[in-house]
């Protein structure tokens, strides 16, 4: 295991599922470890300080040092406290990860406008209040000269690199997550900061209501929340520090680093294109149609018609 000795970090939503699992690991390997969490429910209504104090007791019952924190990581007020509580109780913060998040599925034409602000809010915002905090305190410490060995990890899922119907507001804000590490990881890369982003299957509390993921009665769980940890402690050593700007996809012992929305079939004019003469490349160059596997027979059942059919 990496050795994280010395190295402080703040995990939120640590209360429960992979948060939970992320700040255990980054304990085991030695981090000092601020685990935040609202203790709220699945559609982030109410509050219970109980898991994360949880989760703390079982840091310190193994030697390891750890505080809670139940600020609203969507509330920039309270993630500039977040981070100032690291700095202040422990001398130093090192490693953000940011995996607070909440559900409020509905199918687009079901979905409310709270429904949509609430979710954007906790995760979108939720990832860029705490690391715009972090990353001042980092830019700091390096234009005073010191070595910063800063780690930020965000969590996406694979709704929002992938999709998944019922999942518009949550797919958009995981997708928005991965966007935002790609962008972060460029400009604090010259502070000394990695940003990288884990996209991950794993049994809690969220997949639980969605999907069925029962854990095999024996052997290699796939979907145990610790197959992500281990790729966040991996992400947080000294000698990651070359790896950034990442979006990677974890389902049990499968780590696949992505490639998103990179040139897959050009389509190209000198001149440039006229539309009669751009509807006909694509029917020609796409004489199934363009669409995601299985979308358009659904298309069609519904009474749509597919880009052949259109013609």
């Amino acid at each position: 295991m990496p050795d994280l000795s010395g190295k402080v970090a703040i995990v939120t939503g640590a209360g429960r599922g992979i948060g939970r699992s992320h700040a255990l690991a980054l304990a085991a390997a030695g981090a000092k470890v601020v685990v935040n969490d609202l203790g709220a429910g699945l559609a982030g209504e109410g509050s219970d300080p109980g898991p994360a104090g949880e989760v703390v007791e079982e840091i310190r019952a193994v030697g390891g040092e750890a505080s809670t924190n139940g600020e609203n990581v969507a509330d920039f007020a309270g993630a500039g406290r977040l981070v100032q509580q690291a700095i202040d109780e422990f001398g130093r913060l090192d490693i953000l990860v940011n995996n607070a998040g909440i559900l409020r599925d509905r199918m687009l034409v079901n979905m409310t406008e709270e429904e949509w602000d609430s979710v954007i809010a906790v995760h979108l915002k939720g990832h860029f209040a705490p690391t715009q905090h972090a990353a001042t305190y980092w830019r700091e410490r390096s234009k005073s000269g010191e070595e910063v060995r800063g780690r930020v990890v965000n969590t996406s899922s694979p709704s929002g690199v992938f999709g998944n119907v019922g999942q518009t507001n949550y797919g958009a804000a995981k997708a928005g997550i991965a966007g935002f590490t790609i962008i972060a990881a460029q400009e604090l890369q010259r502070y000394g900061v990695t940003v990288n982003c884990l996209a991950p299957n794993a049994r809690t509390r969220m997949t639980e209501e969605t999907f069925q993921m029962d854990a095999p009665p024996e052997g290699f769980d796939p979907l145990d929340p610790a197959n992500v940890s281990a790729v966040v402690v991996a992400l947080c050593a000294d000698e990651a520090q070359a790896i950034t700007g990442q979006v990677i996809h974890v389902w049990g012992g499968s780590v696949n680093v992505l490639r998103g929305w990179s040139a897959a079939e050009l389509l190209d004019a000198p001149d440039g294109w006229q539309p009669d003469a751009l509807l006909a490349e694509l029917l020609a160059r796409f004489p199934d149609g363009a669409s995601p596997p299985g979308m358009l027979a659904g298309m069609q059942s519904a009474g749509g018609r597919s880009l052949q059919a259109a013609d």
